[in-house]
């Protein structure tokens, strides 16, 4: 295997949940001691948007814009399979299964621990996450499994678009579904405000910086630039986040586990599904493995921006989003190591597609 520099895994990327549970820590502790600065932070926002996390979103999701090529979507043809198992697990099934996961285990299995209401908020970040599709990092995933570089690219690329029009639907059927009121103006603006003016943006600093100077150093030298600010937004949000957060977990901390439990689940679930759907394909490895972890990993900032924009900063749907970001890295970094351990399983990479 590639060292960690070779694969591009840095370490904050590596040890993420380790920051995530300290700025948990932060959070509680400043929401318990300090709660004059939340209080403080609450009073700005626009249409139930808060704008010091909309700052602090745009910090995080800006940067891994920039680095999605929208040029390779004009190679989507070149490995059409994989990209429909991708497609098909992101957006047909990934949604739906985490719904009946989060709702067996929100309001049957753990039922006895979690009050009703509060599992349908937990279920509403459920559904956040399941409906949001892993984009940048997937990046990191893809190069430690040695995955193919310009099909990660079409595949980020093509899921980004895809975003745009189906996040909005398909959220609002599964919430309603479970007598959720979410409304459209507020979905709609939080995706305009969390994807698309990040993802305009970064196509035109993208284009304009590599027009100019080239996209040698666009990639090797500007966009890396960015790596610790995008890092910074995330902790910083994520305290935030816990400091809205400081009483409910204080009361409630085995519910944190208990959250985890069906992301964990679904995690596992939709990568052997993909992974597995790609092996009946005699896909290749460098197709398969990076088919699966897009799969299988969720665009966690957009899902946190768009609970704190539904439901505010303190609300349980946020809290179940951000337990997204504290499972995502140990159990994505498992799941590279299972899918190393089983490039076997695939053809050879000169095997056609």
């Amino acid at each position: 295997m590639k060292s960690e520099k070779q694969t591009g895994i840095g370490f904050f990327q590596k040890y993420l949940t380790v920051w995530v549970i300290l700025c948990m820590v932060v959070g509680v502790i400043i929401g318990k001691y300090l709660p004059a600065i939340p209080a403080f932070l609450n009073q700005f926002e626009y249409a139930k948007v808060s704008i010091p996390m909309a700052v602090l979103i745009w910090l995080m999701i800006y940067p891994m814009m920039m680095k999605v090529d929208f040029q390779s979507i004009k190679n989507v043809g070149k490995n059409p399979r994989g990209l429909y198992v991708t497609w098909i697990a992101n957006w047909v099934i990934k949604p739906f299964t985490m719904y009946a996961l989060a709702s067996l285990f929100f309001f049957v299995i753990f039922k006895a621990f979690i009050s009703p209401d509060l599992a349908t908020q937990y279920l509403a970040g459920a559904v956040l996450l399941g409906a949001a599709p892993c984009t940048a990092m997937v990046f990191v995933w893809s190069s430690l499994t040695n995955g193919n570089p310009a099909y990660t690219v079409v595949q980020v690329a093509t899921n980004d678009l895809i975003i745009l029009v189906a996040f909005v639907p398909i959220v609002k059927f599964l919430l309603g579904v479970s007598n959720v009121a979410v409304p459209w103006d507020t979905l709609i603006l939080s995706v305009v405000l969390f994807v698309v003016i990040p993802l305009s943006g970064g196509m035109l600093t993208r284009t304009l910086v590599i027009k100019k100077k080239g996209e040698e150093y666009f990639s090797n030298s500007f966009v890396k630039k960015f790596d610790g600010i995008t890092t910074i937004g995330l902790l910083l949000t994520l305290v935030l986040v816990f400091a809205f957060q400081g009483e409910t977990i204080i009361r409630n901390p085995l519910h944190i586990v208990l959250i985890a439990v069906p992301l964990i689940i679904q995690t596992f679930l939709i990568f052997f599904i993909v992974y597995y759907a790609a092996r009946l394909l005699k896909l290749p490895y460098s197709i398969s493995a990076p088919a699966g972890m897009i799969g299988a990993s969720n665009f966690f900032e957009l899902s946190v921006a768009v609970a704190i924009a539904l439901f505010g900063t303190s609300s349980a749907a946020a809290l179940a989003t951000t337990v997204g970001v504290l499972t995502e890295v140990p159990v994505m970094l498992f799941l590279v190591k299972i899918a190393n351990k089983t490039t076997h399983w695939f053809p050879e990479p000169n095997v056609k597609q």
